[in-house]
């Protein structure tokens, strides 16, 4: 049985190095996503699409949710009156 103890020297110089393995990686200023990097869509015609300014269909939210909440509500009560029915409407 050794008598090292857990977490010891050896944790501690693997923790060093991995934060200094991070600041080098830091200082050499590379993105760390080809977004970040310019490759990729253009981040400012994806704010057009939730923009107050951009055109299109304009809905409130409440009226989404509606809609989403009767839509769930039909689909359940065919499903029930299919199974009250015995046969698929």
């Amino acid at each position: 049985m050794s008598s090292a103890i857990p977490g010891g020297a050896k944790t501690l110089a693997k923790r060093k190095a991995t934060q200094e393995n991070k600041l080098k990686q830091q200082q050499q200023n590379q993105p760390n996503s080809s977004r970040a990097a310019g490759a990729g869509g253009s981040s400012s015609s994806m704010l057009k699409i939730f923009n107050e300014e951009a055109q299109g269909f304009k809905i409130d939210p409440l009226v989404v949710l509606v809609f989403a909440v009767s839509f769930i509500f039909s689909v359940v009560l065919l499903h029930v009156l299919a199974k009250l029915s015995g046969r698929v409407l």
